[in-house]
């Protein structure tokens, strides 16, 4: 079943059960002709329409009462091109089965997200991204795109074909259409070597410069309340092949990161005074291991701990500064933090709302198990965000504006003119892009 099943009488929820939305009809498109007719029907019911991949999000970016578009007929790769190396596929497919079938002939996406729930588009739309000091994130790797836009007809873009489109639909948050195909750049499947170790917060903070630099994927968990982090270093490899072995990664993926946790995370829940006991035990509990494998086994995990997320893009010079503020905040609150915080980088990129577009950047995420109250933690935490003008993940928790991104982002009114352009009605429009991209 997945995680996009909606709950009793035509009641849409998301995955982190944040986010719930009664649309007037759900329509499931076999085709690009038949996602084009829903649109021009919904037109002539006055009804909005947004389409929602598998729920990853955890803003209301996909919620609607007028009709919700389900891609999941719209799945499967189109086509491969082994001369431009790039492959196309359609907008439904889960990113699972995008590096499965490239993994099978061969081929590779250079850079990917953590988990791999996701369609592509929902995943491109929102900014997904891994960490990576040369390459970006998910959506600056796409060559091509094909959208609907609010008329019913079909749209291809591309750095030649309607370039100031792909300038901004590449991250388009649903509201310049809804694409329906996307081509990404690929390349022959290679071997990452991970190497996982425990290092204290304050090293990592000194020598954040170097790791970044002397690793093509960087990135690290600090648990709050402590002064220990677990860092994890990919880099390209010759191999040989030295996958993590199945019952050790079961008990390291599955039992520590995943069991132990849930129940760490329960206890937590249940008596808010011994997290700090907790998150020592939890930050020893991971050691150190290396193995080698290829790229979608290595960038992703599984994530079976449902939890609430607020991430934001401060520019990569800012991180260490602001990572101090955070632990500061943390320590004089009196909050309980019970789940790591995850730091990330990416480097600059040329797409009009990316959280990396124009400046290379670091991304902080603060994360709070289901159903605990986030609301304190994650204002306090925005606070500091915003002082170093973070750009807060587009499908993530943030109490962003209009008015704020004019200013974070230099080329948001080309944005918000594009889309003028493209949906002078406001077809995509929800409650949501209203606050983000104004009326």
């Amino acid at each position: 079943m997945s995680s996009t099943a909606s709950g009793k009488n035509g009641t849409w929820r998301n995955w982190g059960g944040n986010v719930a939305a009664r649309p007037a009809r759900e329509v499931a498109p076999a085709s690009v002709e038949e996602l084009s007719a829903a649109i021009r029907r919904a037109a002539e019911d006055g009804l909005k329409v947004k389409a929602v991949g598998s729920g990853h999000s955890f803003t209301s970016i996909a919620a609607t009462d007028g009709v919700l578009i389900r891609p999941q007929l719209l799945t499967g790769i189109r086509n491969i091109d082994r001369d431009a190396m790039t492959v196309t596929v359609e907008a439904g497919t889960p990113l699972k089965r995008l590096n499965m079938a490239l993994a099978r002939e061969g081929l590779s996406l250079t850079n990917m997200g953590d988990i791999m729930e996701q369609t592509v588009s929902g995943a491109t739309s929102t900014g997904t991204h891994g960490t990576g000091r040369d390459s970006g994130s998910i959506a600056a790797q796409i060559k091509a795109l094909e959208l609907v836009t609010a008329d019913g007809s079909v749209l291809t873009c591309s750095e030649k074909e309607n370039p100031e489109v792909f300038a901004a639909a590449r991250i388009g948050l649903g509201a310049l259409g809804i694409v329906t195909a996307i081509t990404f750049a690929v390349e022959p499947v290679f071997l990452l070597t991970a190497r996982e170790e425990p290092m204290p917060l304050d090293k990592v903070l000194a020598e954040f410069d170097e790791l970044w630099a002397e690793n093509e994927h960087f990135e690290f968990y600090w648990f709050p309340h402590t002064g220990s982090t677990n860092t994890k270093r990919n880099n390209r490899s010759a191999g040989p092949e030295k996958p993590v072995p199945q019952l050790q990664g079961w008990i390291e993926d599955e039992f520590l990161s995943n069991g132990v946790f849930q129940v760490a995370q329960w206890v937590g829940r249940a008596v808010p005074g011994a997290i700090p006991a907790i998150a020592q035990i939890s930050s020893k509990a991971l050691s150190s291991r290396t193995y080698t494998d290829i790229p979608y086994k290595v960038f992703t995990s599984p994530r079976r701990v449902r939890f609430v997320e607020m991430e934001y893009a401060v520019p990569r010079a800012a991180v260490v500064e602001t990572l101090r503020e955070l632990r500061a905040m943390v320590d004089r609150s009196g909050l309980r933090v019970s789940f790591p915080i995850e730091v990330r980088t990416a480097p600059a990129d040329d797409i009009t709302l990316s959280t990396a577009s124009g400046r290379d950047s670091a991304y902080i995420a603060v994360h709070m198990v289901k159903g605990t109250p986030h609301q304190r933690y994650f204002t306090a935490a925005e606070r500091i965000f915003t002082a170093h003008e973070g750009r807060p993940h587009w499908g993530k928790v943030h109490t962003r504006d209009a008015e704020y991104f004019a200013q974070v982002y230099p080329r948001f009114g080309e944005f918000t003119a594009l889309r003028d352009r493209l949906d002078p009605d406001r077809r995509f429009q929800n409650d949501y892009l209203r606050r983000v991209l104004g009326a």
